[in-house]
């Protein structure tokens, strides 16, 4: 004799958000959905807003996988100490911000001086180094404001990438941006010293 289930499985329903509500969780119920939502990029802004970035598409994925490559190459035959993070890296800004560049480099000096603690899931620092990469459904604006952000939270150098567009703007702290037309060559300057991306690597 077949019995049948006295009990029902909930329903899963999609909820569906106005863009003037917003959704604020603490970090660690940050942690927790980030756990439990790995291939999802989510990031929590200073003010605790959630904020959900689907998977990117194959040529953003190409793009991220090109600069993060070319920035360990970089790190691994220069003897540069410090280090390299690819798009799945969170940090947690002074700000309280969680963010996760596209690609990111940290000084060894300053990732030493981090406690155990500091160091948890998500390190509390932001990069000397971030690079955002814009894609197709992007707008510039959000990008702009992040890039700022990292600026005013102790980042030293950072490019926002405009694949579709061809287009590149430097920020540099207390430094006017640098907005560069169809570039061929970005150079790291004094905080990636000898590190040149060839963006013909990226764009193509």
């Amino acid at each position: 004799m077949v019995q049948t289930p006295t009990t029902s499985e909930a329903e899963t329903l999609l909820l569906e958000l106005p863009k003037t509500l917003g959704l604020y969780v603490t970090q660690e119920q940050f942690l927790a959905l980030s756990v439990a939502n790995r291939d999802l990029k989510l990031e929590r802004n200073a003010q605790g807003e959630l904020i959900v970035n689907p998977p990117t598409g194959w040529e953003t994925g190409r793009f991220n996988s090109s600069i993060s490559g070319e920035l360990y190459l970089w790190w691994r035959n220069s003897g540069e100490t410090g280090l390299a993070f690819d798009s799945s890296t969170g940090f947690i800004l002074p700000n309280g911000a969680t963010r996760s560049p596209d690609a990111s480099w940290v000084s060894q000096q300053r990732w030493d001086s981090l406690t155990t603690e500091q160091k948890g899931t998500f390190a509390n620092i932001c990069p000397d180094f971030v690079v955002e990469l814009r894609s197709s459904s992007d707008r510039i604006e959000p990008l702009q404001t992040k890039m700022k952000e990292y600026m005013d939270n102790g980042a030293r150098l950072g490019w926002l990438l405009d694949p579709q567009n061809r287009r590149v703007e430097i920020y540099q702290p207390e430094i006017e941006v640098k907005i560069l037309e169809n570039p061929v060559e970005l150079f790291g300057e004094k905080v990636l010293p000898g590190f040149v991306l060839n963006l013909r690597r990226v764009w193509n």
